[in-house]
């Protein structure tokens, strides 16, 4: 049975994007050996979108208010990259990471599966 999930980022920095993901973004983490961090996200969902192109993945934070989310995350001196832009999904913006990777975080307007 299926019990969890275990998202990969890959990063030209991976260092300073753990440290920016434990000390910003406050997510609980393990050390699987030799500073290689783990972290816990929160409740997760998953979703198939049809493609032209080549299938790929993407991974997005979710927010309950994205206004004070960003703002938060402001304060503490991350970049907003993507201002807030009105999608029928939600409202979606994304944060730039220490390497220099985008990072999409979203406020769902969806039902949410994670609540499941």
């Amino acid at each position: 049975m299926i019990n969890g999930a275990h998202v990969i980022l890959y990063s030209r920095d991976a260092e300073a994007d753990r440290a920016f993901i434990r000390d910003v973004l406050g997510l609980p983490d393990v050390d699987a050996g030799h500073g290689w961090l783990i972290f816990k996200l929160p409740p997760a969902e998953l979703a198939a979108h049809p493609t032209e192109g080549q299938p790929r993945h993407e991974f997005y934070l979710m927010c309950d208010d994205i206004h004070a989310t960003l703002d938060d995350l402001v304060r503490k001196g991350v970049h907003v990259d993507v201002p807030i832009s009105e999608q029928s999904w939600g409202l979606l913006a994304a944060i730039r990471l220490p390497s220099g990777a985008e990072l999409p975080i979203y406020q769902p307007r969806h039902p949410l599966a994670k609540d499941l």
